[in-house]
């Protein structure tokens, strides 16, 4: 499996995962904002990978070689 491709599935999950992330920290403002905010900041540090994977790959989509 190319290289390319691994990263296109990576990119998914991580969205899949900060998709998660951030609607943890919404349902939890709530209740508990110390577990909100730190659901908030795992998001940002997943977002982060995710903008790195962007500039690599491109917005799911292979760049031709």
């Amino acid at each position: 499996m190319p290289n390319s491709v691994k990263l296109l599935q990576k990119k998914v999950k991580l969205r899949q995962k900060y998709l998660q992330l951030i609607e943890d920290a919404y349902n939890l403002s709530q209740t508990d904002d110390a577990i909100s905010d730190f659901s908030e900041y795992k998001a940002t540090k997943v977002l982060h990978k995710i903008n790195k994977l962007n500039f690599v790959v491109g917005n799911g989509h292979l760049r031709p070689q």
